[in-house]
């Protein structure tokens, strides 16, 4: 149920931002694929495909942030010490060779969650610092979990190659960043009815991710 609006007006966003999507997070982390690939029930393969999925999904979001560097909604989020193609090409090659890029192709739903990202990117600023928000905070919280798990699971040097998209290392003081981006998002410069359908997007970014799990649980089921 959605805050009312007096409430609402009185909350900060990324307090709105993050109640209102909790569910949808919820439900993208619990997903049977990442509880499988977490608790070490799958090989490393079934991790270099998730890795994959990842890098289409930040090629989508990088290669666009050049064009919204001037955006006065979008632009005060691209912060380049965030920025996560490189590292993935760089776990990518310890995972798969030279030649990782070889024969891929994102699975239908990536294709489906970067063209989405690409869409707002050219058409919705706001709409892309929803996309923009779910995935980067996330990283910087949750995805250290993945980052552990990895290391223990399949033997990856510590923030080494192979886990090196989890490591943001021109951020020395996380914690201190999250609460500059949540501040970015309080003074976010459009009206409640924009900031409503941000809240919305972020649900979709999360429903989206979702489906790239159950696409890639279908392809790494586990026997009975």
């Amino acid at each position: 149920m959605d805050a009312p609006a007096s409430t609402a007006a009185s909350t900060p966003f990324s307090t709105l931002i993050r109640t209102a999507s909790h569910e949808q997070h919820t439900e993208a982390e619990n997903s049977t694929f990442m509880s499988d690939m977490l608790g070490g029930r799958l090989g490393v393969d079934a991790y270099r495909r998730y890795t994959e999925q990842l890098w289409f999904v930040y090629r989508a979001l990088e290669s666009t942030a050049e064009s919204l560097a001037d955006d006065p909604v979008a632009g005060p989020f691209l912060r380049p010490e965030l920025a996560r193609t490189a590292e993935l090409e760089r776990d990518l090659t310890h995972l798969g060779g030279p030649d990782w890029r070889s024969g891929l192709t994102p699975l239908p739903a990536t294709a489906q969650y970067a063209a989405r990202i690409e869409e707002c990117a050219r058409e919705w600023p706001a709409g892309y610092v929803a996309h923009h928000y779910t995935r980067y905070l996330g990283d910087l919280s949750g995805g250290q979990i993945i980052r552990g798990t990895a290391e223990k699971t399949w033997g990856f040097a510590r923030k080494g190659d192979g886990v090196r998209f989890y490591v943001f290392e021109a951020i020395g003081n996380p914690a201190a960043f999250k609460r500059e981006y949540r501040e970015l998002l309080d003074a976010l410069p459009v009206d409640d009815l924009e900031k409503q359908r941000v809240v919305d997007e972020c649900k979709r970014a999360f429903a989206l991710n979702t489906a790239v799990f159950q696409d890639l649980g279908r392809e790494f089921p586990l026997s009975a």
